[in-house]
């Protein structure tokens, strides 16, 4: 479910919604939650991230979320970016668990964007990530008005293989010495998506749903 509400940008901001899963613009507050899940999850999540100056705790603390932000609300506005923060409503509140964003959009003939995601290992397992995929995608492909979705992964990276595999995203290609993580030139498959592949099904999330329930 999309609530929407026009922006400068194409689909922008939004509020997502499937189950317990919900994708929202970050907030100032979300400060302390970001930097305890990012320092909770070092070992987890450091071997796929870009190298950058700093220790991890450094890089990750409540102060530097504010630069994180400030980049964040730059690229939504510009209409390059909808970066968006993961939550899980458990209990009655409302949980940041995860990050994922639709970077890198290229408009006009183009029409398309790539997709970067992290969630905290303690929900990891439980759909979270294909969930938010499936939903970001749809509105994506929708309200966000691109026609085709890309993810590149490190090939020794199977848990992140694995989301986009079992939603149906192509293998297309292979990029040698492609982004620089954790301290070298890593190579990394490119998988893709475009809006015909899932128009037929009634969306991707509506082709998780059945997958969750055996029937896809």
């Amino acid at each position: 479910m999309s609530l929407f509400n026009p922006g400068r940008a194409p689909g922008w901001p939004v509020v997502l919604v499937d189950g317990p899963v919900l994708l929202r613009p970050y907030r100032r507050s979300d400060a302390a939650a970001w930097s305890e899940v990012r320092r909770a999850n070092q070992a987890w999540l450091s071997p796929w991230e870009s190298s950058l100056p700093g220790s991890w705790d450094e890089l990750n603390s409540p102060a530097a979320f504010r630069w994180v932000y400030r980049d964040q609300r730059r690229s939504a506005r510009t209409g390059e970016g909808m970066p968006f923060a993961v939550c899980l409503r458990e209990g009655g509140r409302e949980r940041l668990v995860g990050h994922l964003n639709l970077g890198s959009i290229v408009r006009r003939a183009f029409c398309s964007g790539y997709v970067g995601y992290w969630v905290d290992s303690r929900v990891a397992g439980r759909g979270v990530i294909p969930t938010a995929l499936a939903l970001a995608v749809d509105h994506a492909f929708g309200p966000g008005g691109l026609h085709r979705v890309e993810v590149n992964i490190r090939p020794e990276n199977r848990p992140s293989r694995r989301v986009v595999e079992k939603l149906g995203f192509r293998e297309e290609a292979y990029h040698v010495r492609y982004m620089h993580i954790d301290g070298a030139w890593r190579d990394h498959i490119g998988y893709a998506m475009t809006s015909e592949e899932v128009a037929a099904e009634g969306g991707l999330l509506a082709r998780w749903h059945r997958i969750r329930a055996g029937t896809g």
